[in-house]
């Protein structure tokens, strides 16, 4: 009983520390007397919030940057976790390819993001693929340790019931490693908005970011804190969206 209420509690743990911050913040500002356009108080962003979503701006703004957040996870993950199993199943291809994965996270995507735009262009394929980048390695990483980690002795089994490839991938390799692959995808889906962001920082003319920028340039700082909180809601949500799937496939787990 005891075990269940701290958990119960521990629930509002993160709605209970927002309900804090928002004095503390309100409190800072009525004290420090700085101007708007450097520190807006939580009123200021409110109604800010209020003024860019009747005129549909924010809806329209954070539905192209969810599009390509979505486009560039579900690209991502889907070629990291192919990879991923392919080096996990071949040692040598791991040999091979190691140098170029390892160089790969060496450079910064930030630094990378120009010369994809460049060559894809400032439409929505460029951040897509900036966001698809950002999310491979955690990803690669975690299938290969997840494929690896399942038991010799279940392949023994498998092999003695005659299973198939298909089979063995499906019904265990897939089961086994599903805890440690849901965990690489909790890291690639909050990544999926930073990749998203840093493409439309380079090069874009509507998304989250290009709010971000044209709140800087106006010294609309409320509008600044908008676009930021948005971000967070959307990486919240992903996040959220991840545990879903880990509760409603790990249950054999507990």
């Amino acid at each position: 009983m005891k075990t269940k209420t701290l958990q119960s509690l521990s629930r509002w743990l993160g709605l209970l520390s927002i309900l804090l911050a928002v004095p503390l913040w309100a409190l800072t500002v009525q004290l420090s007397r700085l101007p708007k356009f450097i520190l807006p108080s939580p009123a200021d962003v409110w109604f800010r919030f209020l003024e860019a979503l009747a005129d549909g701006s924010l809806l329209y703004h954070t539905g192209i940057t969810l599009l390509e957040i979505l486009l560039g996870l579900l690209s991502g993950v889907a070629f990291a976790t192919a990879v991923g199993y392919l080096l996990a199943k071949s040692r040598s291809l791991e040999i091979a390819l190691s140098p170029y994965l390892v160089a790969s996270q060496a450079i910064p995507v930030v630094a990378i993001a120009p010369l994809l735009v460049i060559w894809l262009g400032d439409g929505i394929l460029s951040k897509v693929v900036i966001c698809a980048l950002i999310v491979f390695f955690p990803v690669l990483v975690n299938t290969v340790v997840g494929v690896r980690a399942v038991p010799h002795s279940l392949y023994d089994l498998m092999h003695s019931l005659r299973a198939t490839r298909w089979q063995i991938l499906l019904k265990l390799e897939l089961p086994a490693s599903l805890p440690v692959l849901l965990g690489g995808l909790r890291v690639g889906a909050t990544l999926s908005v930073i990749g998203a962001i840093v493409g439309e920082l380079v090069d874009a003319e509507q998304g989250l970011g290009f709010l971000l920028q044209l709140g800087d340039f106006q010294y609309d700082t409320a509008m600044v804190f908008v676009a930021v909180f948005m971000l967070v809601a959307l990486a919240l949500s992903l996040y959220g969206a991840v545990m879903l799937l880990e509760r409603r496939f790990l249950k054999w787990q507990k």
